[in-house]
């Protein structure tokens, strides 16, 4: 059994980094294959005439409808005090860490999938996923510490399972368009059909807010054909800005050094669809091996 465990932000952030990529692993495994993703935010900063509540509800029900589709299970990222955290707020939640912790060791990913850490001082971002990643990164040597947090999650100190620190890996990110870096392109052409279909149930935010607010350079799409065409173009935006000549979708992944570091071997067995003459695989190799 393989777990896949990826974490972000928001509502759909899923289906615009990974979905592909986790969809073509599933076509490849099958049952051997489990995958999880956690939201950690309310969703409810995220429209512009609907309320804080409605939002957050409506938001929650595309993203349970997108699970349905893609047979993966999800749940929102959950404080000590069982409240889910404030969307644009992540880096105000001191509890933000422990409750990571406990999410990453209850599932026991073999990987974990979160968003990257810009290093150009240039680059746009987004507030929550520049806080996800941060947190991420910083709870990652805790993640086999089985103490870290017993104050928050209390648990008997005296009996520890030995818990084995994921191998982490950044996805790209469009608010930080023009300094994304990464290590493997994977074709996900196969697995297209069925994103569209996932990122579809969004409908709050891609016929409503993203056209409203103009961030995207997009159209509120009529129909899942005319959605279909509106991915296709935001893939292939990507390769573009990622130097990538293909017409096929692809996702893009950097291997970090925050988890487990892997073997290279182990990398190129266990994901995908990798593209050799796109990925930086002597690149990954060497980091891999000092």
């Amino acid at each position: 059994m393989l777990r896949l465990l990826f974490i972000h932000a928001h509502y759909d952030d899923f289906e615009f980094a990974a979905a592909g990529t986790f969809m073509i692993w599933k076509q490849k495994l099958g049952d051997a294959l489990e995958i999880k993703v956690i939201v950690c935010t309310d969703g409810k900063a995220g429209h512009h005439f609907r309320t804080r509540e409605e939002t957050g509800q409506i938001r929650l029900q595309e993203q349970l409808a997108s699970a349905k589709i893609g047979d993966y299970q999800f749940e929102n990222l959950r404080l000590p005090n069982g409240q889910i955290p404030r969307e644009t707020r992540l880096d105000q939640t001191p509890d933000l860490l422990p409750a990571l912790w406990k999410a990453i060791r209850d599932f026991q990913p073999d990987y974990l999938f979160c968003p990257p850490l810009p290093t150009d001082t240039l680059a746009g971002v987004h507030l929550d996923h520049v806080a996800i990643a941060e947190a991420v990164r910083k709870v990652a040597y805790l993640i086999n510490v089985p103490h870290a947090f017993t104050p928050e999650y209390p648990a008997d100190e005296t009996k520890s399972a030995y818990l084995r620190t994921p191998v982490i890996v950044n996805v790209s990110d469009s608010y930080m368009k023009g300094a994304n870096a990464f290590d493997l392109a994977i074709d996900v052409e196969k697995a297209f059909q069925i994103v569209c279909e996932m990122s579809y149930c969004h409908q709050s935010q891609i016929t409503e807010w993203l056209p409203w607010v103009g961030r995207h350079a997009m159209d509120a799409p009529g129909s899942l054909i005319e959605w279909s065409q509106t991915l296709r173009k935001r893939y292939q935006n990507r390769n573009h800005e990622l130097g990538i000549s293909s017409k096929n979708a692809m996702e893009y992944f950097t291997v970090t050094a925050w988890g487990e570091m892997p073997t290279f071997d182990r990398i190129t067995r266990d994901f995908p669809n990798i593209v050799p003459a796109f990925s930086r695989l002597d690149h990954l190799r060497s980091r891999l091996s000092s």
